[in-house]
């Protein structure tokens, strides 16, 4: 169960992360490199999104 659990989780923050890259400002290439990536490494690829992932812009 508990492992049921983390599944879970980890699919449903890949699936947020991939849905943040697709709505982006980013171009077609960052935003297939990040997809990609996302899918391919679930876990580390939603890790490295987190920490140098594409940025929205703060209004001026």
């Amino acid at each position: 169960m508990p492992l049921a659990f983390i599944s879970i989780i980890i699919v449903l923050c890949a699936l947020y992360a991939i849905l943040q890259v697709v709505t982006s400002a980013e171009t077609t290439v960052n935003k297939t490199v990040w997809t990609l990536l996302i899918i391919v490494l679930p876990v580390i690829g939603f890790i490295i999104w987190v920490v140098a992932g594409p940025r929205t812009q703060k209004a001026a």
